[in-house]
């Protein structure tokens, strides 16, 4: 598990004259980019990592982050026995994301990864690629115990890299998460980039944040429009609950026009006819399998997915700053700011009935360097690599929950295995009698997804 460490970062604070507004904060690269790095967050990790921090044990109120956190305990709650392999669970509730091994390295990795371990045959004559397991048996009749780590192969040209930028960048970040480099350019446009049309009596101030500051900013630019005025100026503020904030489609007419195209799942909604209330869904499988992979998708993904147009309005800026303002220049390459701009999911994730465009990281380079007696992993060839070699993956063949049973779903993505019994008990417990109740089919296709 990961720790409050030590690390601290100084931000300069440019507060409005009322002591009301941050305005923007100057920060250096490495809080750039521990900000950034939420974008490479999988869904399933964020509510993990802010149960860990907010739950009861720590005698706060646990963070809600509407149905994400209904559907993660509904797979947390849910027996294994219904899912295809035990270790999908696993999988689900502490998902990895592709950019495991550059986060690492960041002054400050958030994410708490449980690493996925790879191992190889201990003679170096021997070349077959690793395996994810420590007892396998090699071919040449060894066993396969040797741990090769997995690790980020991209710095930038001039020496100066940092983790996603070049380290001797510095920026600026608005009160609702735009940011854009700190440079010498127009003052008037950096100050309309960063949404700001009044400077007139501002206050500098120095601002440490340490790891449970991070987590708050974490926190608020899930649920806030104004996550730093609300960190330093409002400490004391309690969030609106997540469920209120609303989501409006920013699909074109032509984007619709494919959606409406794809393949479309039946449901069959259960609905109370004096009020004509939703009270739960009847879904098989595949829709449940559907749902259970939104855990694995990285918010940088979601981003993408979406448009930039979510209620995660601070999220939205954040990803829109990496698309307008910051240039390819301010990256170690331009293939990591892509990475983060839509960060392709680990081998495994992407199931076969997924009808979501996603990509999965489907080629893992093996490194060795004779010389030094090193091995390494990485998912690019990056520089001075040595002798390498591309280990193919085969794209994800098979969903995460087993087929034939139908499961319930809630209003608020609660999942859970369906029987006869459940059904009616629940029933009695609402009140509602079965005069009362109605059944409609619906068919979900990948617009009504989105």
């Amino acid at each position: 598990m990961f720790l409050a460490n030590g690390v601290e970062f100084t931000l300069k604070v440019m507060i409005n004259k009322q002591k009301t507004k941050v305005l923007f904060a100057e920060v250096d690269g490495d809080f750039a980019e521990v900000v950034l790095s939420f974008l490479t967050l999988p869904l399933g990790t964020i509510v993990r990592v802010l149960k860990n921090h907010y739950g009861d044990a720590k005698g706060t109120t646990p963070v809600n982050i509407g149905s994400l956190t209904t559907l993660y305990d509904g797979l947390s709650n849910l027996d294994s026995i219904n899912l295809r392999y035990e270790f999908r669970k696993g999988m689900l509730l502490d998902p990895v994301s592709s950019l495991e091994a550059e986060c690492r390295k960041l002054k400050l990795d958030i994410s708490d990864p449980l690493t996925v371990k790879y191992f190889s045959c201990p003679d170096w004559n021997c070349k077959i690629t690793m395996q994810g397991n420590a007892t396998l048996t090699c071919p040449c009749g060894k066993t396969m115990n040797k741990e090769v780590c997995l690790e980020e192969s991209e710095t930038a040209d001039d020496g100066c890299g940092g983790v996603f930028t070049v380290k001797t960048n510095s920026f600026l970040i608005s009160d609702d998460l735009r940011m854009v480099p700190n440079v010498a350019v127009s003052i008037v446009q950096t100050l309309e980039n960063l949404g700001i049309t009044d400077t007139n009596g501002a206050e500098l101030r120095n601002v440490t944040f340490g790891f449970n500051e991070v987590m708050d900013l974490l926190k608020g630019s899930l649920m806030s429009r104004t996550p730093l005025t609300d960190l330093i100026l409002s400490k004391t503020k309690v969030y609106d609950d997540f469920a209120g904030l609303k989501y409006e489609a920013g699909i074109s007419l032509q984007e619709k026009k494919k959606l409406d195209a794809t393949k479309k799942m039946n449901l069959r909604l259960v609905v109370k006819k004096s009020n004509n209330k939703l009270l739960f869904a009847q879904a098989d499988d595949d829709f449940v399998d559907f749902l259970f992979s939104f855990l694995a998708i990285p918010l940088g993904e979601v981003e993408c997915l979406l448009g930039s147009n979510t209620c995660l309005k601070s999220i939205d800026n954040l990803y829109k700053s990496i698309v307008n303002f910051i240039d390819d220049k301010y990256w170690v390459s331009p293939r990591i700011k892509n990475r983060l701009l839509k960060p392709n999911l680990p081998k495994g994730y992407v199931s076969e009935g997924t009808l979501l465009p996603l990509s999965e990281q489907v080629v893992l380079y093996h490194h060795r360097d004779i010389n030094q007696k090193k091995e390494w992993l990485s998912y690019s060839i990056g520089k001075d690599s040595g002798w390498f070699r591309a280990k193919m993956f085969s794209r994800g063949r098979e969903n995460f929950v087993k087929g034939t049973k139908m499961y319930m779903v809630t209003d608020d993505l609660t999942v859970t295995p369906m029987c006869m019994t459940s059904t009616l008990t629940i029933l009695k417990k609402m009140e509602i009698p079965l005069s009362d109740v109605k059944e409609m089919e619906v068919h979900v296709g990948l617009q009504e997804r989105f």
